[in-house]
């Protein structure tokens, strides 16, 4: 069972940076073979799908919304992902989650990726932005 606990959240001022961090333990199969992702939910929101990366695979897809401002990234030997969140707008505003499951990295970096389900999700960690 993938635990996934993620921290970093905040509040922040337009134009400002934070990093997100997902602590990921108990991976029942090699760690290499999950597909990670992060995802956000705003209020009164659908959860949207920000961005998805596969150990030794470059060229993370991402959200149009946070391209170039956005930047996910991993070290294994720590277990921890990361997004590093520059220029931040108050429209980035949500509950990020960071998230796993089992797939091929064709899967992961896919155009449907965002659509398929994740088996393992963490608690979620707020993220404020004010104008």
């Amino acid at each position: 069972q993938v635990q996934l606990v993620e921290s970093g959240g905040g509040s922040v001022q337009a134009g400002g940076s934070l990093r997100l961090s997902c602590a990921a333990s108990g991976y029942t199969y090699n760690r290499n073979l999950y597909c990670m992702a992060w995802f956000r939910q705003a209020p009164g929101k659908e959860r949207e799908g920000v961005a998805t990366i596969y150990t030794g695979y470059s060229n993370p897809p991402y959200a149009d919304s946070v391209k170039g401002r956005f930047t996910i990234s991993q070290d294994t030997a720590k277990n921890t992902l990361y997004l590093q969140m520059n220029s931040l707008k108050p429209e980035d505003t949500a509950t990020y989650y960071c998230a796993a499951g089992l797939r091929t990295w064709v899967d992961c970096y896919s155009a449907s990726a965002f659509t398929k389900s994740f088996a393992y999700w963490g608690q979620g960690t707020q993220v404020t932005v004010s104008s």
